[in-house]
């Protein structure tokens, strides 16, 4: 009977510390190392399970003035939704690395090559398909066709180019200054047979059909790649004036293009944030309101930049994204 209390005690108890054996659980914080291409929403599917709540992460840890201020070997904390950097250890000698097993790949995005891009004003194409062999109007790959680019411009036999479709010319949307036309590629073409003022050639490989009048440029591979994100060097904010498709509204996989370049130090693999002003409800609110933070609505890589425009891929989105957003480098 004794052992039979005794075991029904012990089962209360442990009943009883249960709940805090769980919280002390709950609230043991994960230590990570950052590693090179980290960005706060990763981090937060990494450890909170919601890739949406980085916004939220951001604004909970006030020390990080800079999204991207999270720097390769910076040891930080998780616990209770909070990010914690770690101050390094002071000594004389140099600490040992953090033992953890949490170990993460490098952030990249896969794009496809044939996002487009802007031909910015001013700048001419090498030349130009002018007709198909058989007085062909459509063409395609191992297709004959003929060129106005000859041995007077310097080209030889075997020389390879990308073939461009022109779209629309693009304006500012609030300067109405023409910053280029939209192109998109089509394929390559070689040429095989050069004469003075012209060239036979074959098409190598083609995405869409090709037609005389389609721009000819020097040759760049056009294949899938990955992109690693490369914190930008300062503050740069820009706009969004344009979209691969056209659409006024995109979502997370689709193109945009942006005014910025090049110019304004902008690289490839630069992390944008795409921000709205927040609206109050003046006859809600009957003060003067101050300039609040942003709303973050979504996030994109560049992929592709020119002197003053540059292609970028949309790789979040909490809310649809649209033509004349607003992008910053850091969205405070």
């Amino acid at each position: 009977m004794k052992r039979c209390l005794r075991t029904g005690l012990c089962a209360f108890l442990f009943a009883l510390l249960l709940p805090c054996l769980g919280m002390a659980a709950a609230e043991q914080p994960t230590v990570y190392v950052i590693k090179r291409g980290d960005t706060l929403w990763g981090l937060s599917q990494r450890f909170l399970s919601d890739p949406t709540y980085w916004p939220g992460l951001w604004s909970k840890n006030p020390q990080i003035t800079d999204p991207h201020l999270i720097y390769p070997g910076q040891t930080v904390r998780f616990a209770d939704g909070r990010l914690e950097v770690v101050p390094p250890v002071q000594s004389a000698e140099k600490p040992a690395a953090p033992q953890t097993d949490e170990v993460a790949e490098e952030k990249t995005f896969t794009v496809r090559g044939n996002e487009g891009r802007l031909i910015e004003q001013g700048v001419l194409p090498t030349g130009r398909i002018i007709a198909g062999q058989h007085s062909r109007i459509v063409l395609g790959e191992d297709d004959i066709a003929f060129t106005d680019i000859g041995s007077d411009m310097g080209a030889v036999d075997g020389q390879k180019f990308t073939i461009l479709r022109k779209s629309t010319t693009i304006s500012h949307p609030r300067t109405n200054e023409i910053i280029g036309t939209k192109f998109y590629p089509l394929g390559v073409l070689q040429l095989t047979q050069v004469a003075p003022h012209g060239s036979r050639a074959i098409i190598l490989n083609s995405f869409k059909e090709v037609e005389p009048g389609d721009w000819l440029v020097p040759y760049h591979e056009v294949k899938r790649r990955e992109i690693s994100l490369k914190m930008a060097t300062r503050p740069i904010k820009g706009m969004i004036i344009e979209t691969y498709s056209g659409h006024d509204a995109v979502a997370t996989g689709d193109v945009v293009y942006l005014d910025l370049g090049t110019d304004e130090g902008v690289e490839v693999g630069n992390l944008f944030y795409v921000v709205r002003e927040v609206s109050v409800e003046k006859l809600l609110v009957d003060k003067v309101v101050k300039p609040l933070p942003y709303e973050v609505v979504g996030a994109l890589v560049v992929v592709n930049t020119g002197h003053r425009s540059s292609t970028a891929l949309v790789v979040k989105s909490i809310d649809a994204i649209f033509k004349q957003d607003t992008v910053v480098t850091a969205p405070r």
